[in-house]
């Protein structure tokens, strides 16, 4: 009997231990990587879990913008820091960089890491990533797809670019393991906002491995929010939250996953609650018509700016029949954009554009002066055709509009585009919708290889020196040239001091780019995305100016991102997951 009671006493412990233990569980499960409570109304932590659907028709190559812009894959940028970030109004805030300054004479910008931050390999993050990760975009073996951005603008880049210099001669240097200096050219007020759009790759990964570490879960380091747990090319890539991240963004999400699929079936994978947001490029007239009519659809699909996208058409202006500026004035005239975005297009996700700085662009158009020089008016489009030469499109020669990979719904936005050119003008216009690297390599190459060509693009960085300054002049992407808008341009870029002088020439340079039809400027895109009703986020809170949160860029708002207890209440994936 002596020994009853240390039996019955450890029976019972084992007891309490049996009906502690769930609780704990529950308890752990309300919190997330970094031991912070989950909101009150969030699901449990095995639940928090978003899908997305990637694109599997794209060349794909690469995680990093630093690699490549254009071939990305879904999911990307998410395993280090940009410099800076934007907020809500799109103002710079700090991002790896705590702070930053430029040196009297303008020429010299210097930033300031914040102490911390680590690779998930156990390396510290220092200026050297950043700083190789720009001599990487610059070294030409990289064959990087925006070497655009910076050429003239940061010193000796373009000479790099050209194969003229060595890489480390570039005006990007590691001053020390936290202090990263970029110089310039000239002075460029705007030079920060240029760099938020480029987290870095690690330069030690970099020169050891090459730029596919990142592809590969083995390899793969992150100082970012997420880190690559899984990635099957065209089938699946999973990203987790980094337990080590010590950066401004930890996520409250575990993770977020993305499926190659049909990118046609977005909206029908929503309404399977298979994913958990449809952007907008995803959804045309008809899926609209079922949104307005569905309450919880219409009331949690939410508007905002994005990036201020314009698509229009461009020319290969120093080769016949679009050397003649009439006949680009022709072609201008010759489409009837409002007939398209209000029958085709829908006004839920489009405006006409007569210009390319979109509404709420600081510089734009807003007295619509600009609207005389592209306005839909079929007479004086033929009468422009016929002084050009070719009379009601006699002589003409066949050309071929080409696109960029585009869907289904954009691609049948500029073949009714063509059609109304083609029908004014009595001339022949195929599309030709190319593979996508293989049309950005004509576009870019010089001599071009594109003739005529639809596009669309949004903004790198808010100032009219990205959208005007540096896309429009001769030495950016597109094939027209006009001397007078470089002097302009390059004017107001480096103006300091005097805002509304340098508002004022740049609105003097877009009014040259229309009227010398740079480009037949299209439509303007309303940007928005369709959500679950159970995701919650800082997306869902208003700016100072009354719009969404969802701002393009202020990728900080994917840390904000959660799923509410009331997932429960829907046939989803999510049930699977619960512990």
């Amino acid at each position: 009997m002596r020994h009853a009671k240390p039996v019955y006493i450890v029976m019972l412990l084992a007891i309490l231990l049996a009906s502690i233990v769930p609780a704990l569980s529950a308890q752990d499960d309300m919190t997330d990587a970094y031991g912070r409570p989950l909101p009150e109304d969030a699901a449990p932590y095995s639940m928090q879990v978003v899908t997305l659907l990637c694109d599997p028709t794209n060349v794909q190559t690469t995680f990093s913008a630093v690699v490549s812009v254009y071939q990305r894959l879904c999911l990307s940028d998410q395993f280090s820091d940009n410099l800076v970030f934007l907020d809500n109004d799109l103002n710079l805030i700090p991002g790896a960089a705590e702070s930053w300054s430029a040196s009297e004479d303008g020429l010299t910008w210097t930033f300031n890491l914040r102490e911390g931050m680590m690779w998930s390999d156990g390396t510290p993050v220092t200026a050297e990533d950043y700083a190789a990760s720009y001599r990487y975009t610059a070294t030409p073996s990289s064959a990087y797809d925006f070497t655009w951005m910076w050429s003239g603008i940061i010193k000796n880049y373009s000479e790099v670019v050209a194969g003229e210099l060595d890489p480390s001669e570039i005006g990007v240097r590691a001053v020390d393991d936290l202090t990263l200096e970029v110089e310039t050219e000239f002075p460029f007020p705007p030079l920060p906002n240029t760099l938020f759009f480029w987290a870095p790759l690690q330069a030690k990964a970099l020169e050891e491995i090459g730029p596919d570490y990142l592809l590969d879960p083995a390899t793969s380091v992150s100082s970012g929010p997420f880190i690559l747990r899984e990635f099957v090319p065209g089938e699946t890539v999973v990203v987790e939250a980094n337990p080590d991240y010590t950066g401004i963004r930890p996520p409250v999400l575990r993770e977020m996953r993305g499926t190659f699929s049909n990118l046609d079936n977005y909206f029908l994978a929503f309404q399977n609650y298979d994913v958990e947001w449809v952007p907008y490029e995803r959804l045309g007239p008809a899926d609209f018509e079922v949104i307005d009519s569905t309450p919880i659809y219409n009331d949690n699909y939410i508007s905002n700016p994005g990036d201020f996208r314009t698509d229009y058409m461009g020319f290969d202006t120093f080769t016949a029949p679009f050397d003649d500026v009439q006949v680009r004035q022709a072609f201008a005239k010759a489409l009837d954009r409002d007939a398209i975005v209000n029958n085709l297009i829908g006004p839920r996700l489009a405006v006409p554009a007569y210009s390319m700085l979109a509404p709420g662009f600081p510089a734009s158009d807003t007295t619509g002066e600009l609207k005389q020089f592209q306005a839909y008016d079929c007479p004086a489009a033929q009468q422009l055709l016929a002084d050009a030469g070719y009379p009601d499109g006699e002589g003409f020669p066949d050309v071929t509009l080409a696109l960029r990979g585009e869907g289904e719904t954009v691609q049948a936005r500029y073949v009714a585009a063509a059609a109304s050119i083609s029908e004014c003008l009595n001339v022949n216009i195929e599309v030709n919708n190319m593979e996508f690297s293989t049309f950005m390599e004509g576009l870019l190459a010089r001599p071009t290889t594109i003739q005529f060509y639809g596009v669309s693009y949004g903004m790198d960085y808010l100032d009219p020196a990205n959208l005007l300054g540096t896309l429009w002049k001769s030495d950016g992407r597109h094939s027209w040239r006009n001397a007078q808008f470089d002097e302009i341009a390059t004017e107001a870029n480096s103006l300091v001091g005097d805002p509304a002088r340098r508002t004022e020439l740049y609105r003097e340079a877009e009014r040259i780019l229309v009227e010398d039809v740079g480009a037949v400027f299209f439509y303007h895109r309303i940007q928005g995305h369709l959500f679950q009703p159970y995701l919650q986020g800082a997306f869902r809170e208003e700016n100072s100016q009354g719009l969404p949160g969802w701002q393009w860029g202020n990728d900080w708002m994917y840390s904000s991102l959660y799923i509410d207890n009331t997932v429960t209440e829907y046939d989803t994936y999510h049930s699977g997951l619960a512990e």
